[in-house]
């Protein structure tokens, strides 16, 4: 299997030509966030990906990681490559500058990790659920929680993880045991047992911050009665100093399809007395804090699933490239299987959904900033609730693509595909965790109808269609497919209060037809610019003639294929219902 090799040209496109970059100028913290500073993080983290973290995926795959008496060791090679990781300060990139970081905009990152997934999915959920555990304390925790803990998780000295699940305890938090008891000075004793925790021990790090949800003693019952807390695997002394390890413990690690390399644990809190950790925020608002993390967490699994599309990409291409099989229709002589009508076929439909979902991802990851940052409240609520109404999409529909198109990559390689030693076997297991953690796409399905469509009257929903509707110029399947979603956002805003149920059969529908209208959106405004290149001068640092005729093509084959699926999605959702709830069918 070849090396990954980052689709540099492709991601300085999204760079260049679709993100806001007056909007990002208008950001605090980001005046020296210049395309050109952009460009040279871009081409160095391609290095990064292709010459240090792609060797090892196959590696990590085959050894996984070994457990042995309450300790985890990861694959050979691992430790040397985060130290490497950790060296260079890409676990920075987005993090506060008061804390070490380097600041630089969420789509510039999000482009990055997109590289570290395609490159090697298993290392980079370490540094994923560490930047998620930094939002959390942030955001939500005390002066003395962020001086003490984000320094050295920000420079990546020490990693954080996301302790929900439960045994009894899966996606239905309300159903959460573990307890914390005060035992004072903000301090609480934890005693309970998490699973399915990823990277929840090991050894590339001296100290692991585990973010903990729990129950404090006569807490509500249901959610509303967990709290969030910071529970250190060592202790650390007022002076910044690593104390006595703390009581948790990691009882085992889960033998899983894929992301072998990665170990997801079993952690025990309180075995021994209490594992002593300290309150974020206030108590009984936990949920509503790790959401905070959650939400970082969907959208970064978004981007795995776009980093293991682009691997399958071009895994697939270069195995048809070389593949000499039969004759292509009306030419003589045997050609390589990249000639062959059906090949092509399938080998667009990875490369056009790919290219949506990068831009797409990107954009939203603009809108997280503006989120935050921007100096205007109404912008900053305008941005907070199109990154609210993605996040689900990117997360759900970004996930799934990713199983169907890792899984095409293996029939372009048809009998070689199902065999190990070519690589893209690993991609399709890699990439079937995706759609399940973090939430899964029903579950995501179900946040985008209930919360973010139903709750606000659909007006977040339908502010983004007459965005897109701004290209129905762009032909009539476009616009049939703006009018499919259309027609689906105001079913659900008119049945929701009545027919909760019959709506929530075409959420998963639902959410692929926003996925699949959005990202057409991207490629056809990808294909505007394309041709407005073309009919210009050649300007310094543009991409060539042929990146620009194949952007057009792209466009005109997602449209095709992709886009010209919205009618009938619609009328899953619109028509659906009744055999999916049909009480005598299951």
């Amino acid at each position: 299997m070849q090396e990954y090799q980052a689709p540099l040209a492709d991601m300085q496109f999204v760079l260049r030509e679709l993100v806001d970059h007056a909007l990002m100028a208008q950001l605090p913290g980001f005046e020296d966030a210049t395309l050109e500073l952009g460009e040279a993080v871009l081409e160095e983290a391609a290095k990064f990906a292709g010459g240090v973290l792609s060797p090892l995926n196959r590696i990590g795959d085959r050894e996984g990681v070994r457990w042995s008496d309450t300790q985890v060791a990861t694959a050979s090679g691992w430790k040397q490559a985060y130290g490497r990781f950790v060296e260079g300060g890409w676990s920075a990139l987005a993090c506060p500058r008061e804390f070490g970081g380097q600041n630089l905009p969420r789509m510039l990152s999000a482009l990055v990790e997109e590289m570290w997934n395609g490159a090697n999915m298993a290392f980079t959920l370490c540094p994923m659920l560490t930047r998620g555990a930094i939002e959390a304390i942030d955001l939500k925790g005390s002066q003395h929680l962020k001086e003490t803990y984000l320094p050295k998780m920000v420079s990546g000295e020490w990693t954080g993880t996301m302790n929900l699940t439960e045994p009894q305890a899966g996606s239905d938090l309300a159903a959460v045991r573990t307890l914390a008891e005060p035992i004072g000075g903000g301090r609480y004793k934890l005693k309970g047992q998490k699973i399915f925790i990823t990277y929840g021990e090991h050894d590339l790090t001296e100290n692991i911050i585990h973010m903990v949800l729990a129950r404090t003693p006569g807490a509500p019952e249901g959610v509303k009665g967990m709290s969030l807390f910071v529970v250190p695997k060592y202790l650390v002394n007022a002076d910044g100093s690593l104390g006595e390890r703390n009581d948790v413990r990691c009882l085992s690690v889960e033998h899983k399809l894929g992301i072998h390399a990665s170990p997801t644990c079993v952690l025990a809190f309180g075995q021994q007395g209490g594992a002593v950790g300290e309150l974020i925020g206030e108590e009984n608002r936990g949920l509503e804090y790790m959401f905070v993390m959650m939400n970082a967490a969907r959208f970064a699994v978004g981007l795995e699933g776009i980093g293991l599309s682009e691997r399958a990409f071009q895994t697939a291409l270069a195995f048809a490239s070389e593949r000499v099989q039969g004759m292509e229709p009306g030419v003589q002589g045997r050609v390589p299987i990249v000639r062959h009508p059906d090949i092509r076929r399938m080998l667009m439909l990875i490369k056009s959904k790919t290219e949506a979902m990068r831009a797409l991802a990107s954009v939203a990851a603009v809108s997280l900033d503006a989120a935050r940052m921007h100096p205007d409240v109404k912008q900053r609520a305008r941005h907070q609730a199109f990154a609210d109404l993605m996040i689900p999409v990117i997360k759900g529909w970004c996930t799934e693509n990713s199983v169907a198109l890792t899984s095409l990559a293996i029939q372009v390689h048809g009998g070689m595909g199902f065999i190990e030693e070519t690589g893209v076997a690993q991609l399709y297991r890699d990439a079937r965790i995706t759609p399940i953690y973090e939430g899964t796409t029903g579950i995501q399905a179900n946040d985008l109808v209930g919360r973010k469509i139903a709750r606000d009257g659909g007006r977040a929903a339908q502010a983004l269609i007459e965005e897109m509707g701004g290209l129905c110029g762009a032909g009539r399947v476009f616009c049939a497919a703006i009018d499919a979603l259309e027609s689906a956002v105001q079913y659900v805003v008119s049945s929701y209060g009545k027919d909760a149920r019959g709506v929530s059969a075409g959420a998963v529908p639902l959410l692929e037809l926003f996925g699949v209208v959005a990202g057409g959106w991207q490629l056809l405004r990808s294909a505007g610019v394309a041709r407005e290149r073309l009919a210009s001068p050649p300007a310094q640092g543009a991409a060539s003639a042929a990146f620009y005729r194949a952007k057009i093509e792209t466009a005109r084959f997602y449209t095709d294929h992709v886009l010209s699926q919205a009618p009938g999605l619609a009328h899953a959702i619109i028509e659906g219902s009744v055999a999916v709830i049909a009480e005598d069918v299951l």
